[in-house]
């Protein structure tokens, strides 16, 4: 295997899951081609980031294995909080 193709496999793309390039693109191939069917398989936008470090390296994969413009690829659901929170903020009131 070459120099290139081993540091692909390498890249971490989501750091809060440690989810690879590769373990991206063999999911894309087995069939998930929509950001949330990626993130309930690997977990990815689901870490303390909520997807800020990750989705859009994401969506661009997408579209690439798929062949398909970005804007053509679904962003996925977005759920609260959108950023981390304090517990706390939530409990004073």
């Amino acid at each position: 295997m070459g120099d290139a193709k081993k540091a692909e496999k390498e890249v971490i793309v989501c750091r809060c899951e440690e989810i690879t390039l590769d373990e991206i693109r063999e999911w894309i191939d087995r069939g998930c081609d929509t950001f949330n069917e990626l993130k309930r398989v690997l977990r990815v936008g689901m870490g303390p980031c909520q997807g800020r470090g990750c989705q859009d390296i994401i969506l661009r994969e997408l579209s690439r294995r798929l062949g398909v413009p970005i804007d053509q690829v679904e962003a996925g659901t977005v759920r609260p909080p959108v950023k981390p929170i304090k517990t706390g903020l939530l409990a004073s009131e």
